[in-house]
């Protein structure tokens, strides 16, 4: 049953996607359907969260625009997600960077990884 189940997840998973962490800031490219119009939007933050595996793996993404954080969940294997890139590496100590929601301006930073 096992094997069945990882055989139909396969073909529906992303092959190539880049080793994102959590502390990372990402730029996710999202395809957005608007009336019969498709265009792409771009959602770039810090991961703050890595959950599931397999296809069910989500990556929650947070970023502050307009003094107002905003967190969206991605599901990485879904279809509507066109590129994930990370753009700076982060270096933390845990594995949920919830913490970040009480912080504001430098104090949320997350230092660089080299």
């Amino acid at each position: 049953m096992a094997d069945l189940i990882q055989t139909l997840t396969e073909k529906y998973m992303k092959a190539s996607l880049p080793e994102m962490n959590v502390g990372d800031t990402v730029r996710v490219t999202v395809r957005v359907k608007e009336g019969n119009r498709e265009r792409t939007q771009a959602f770039e933050g810090t991961i703050i969260a890595k959950k599931h595996g397999g296809i069910n793996e989500t990556i929650t993404v947070r970023r502050i625009s307009y003094n107002v954080g905003c967190e969206k969940v991605f599901p990485v294997h879904s279809p509507t997600i066109v590129s994930v890139e990370t753009v700076r590496r982060g270096k933390v100590r845990r594995a949920k960077l919830y913490y970040l929601r009480n912080r504001v301006g430098k104090a949320a930073k997350v230092k660089e990884r080299l």
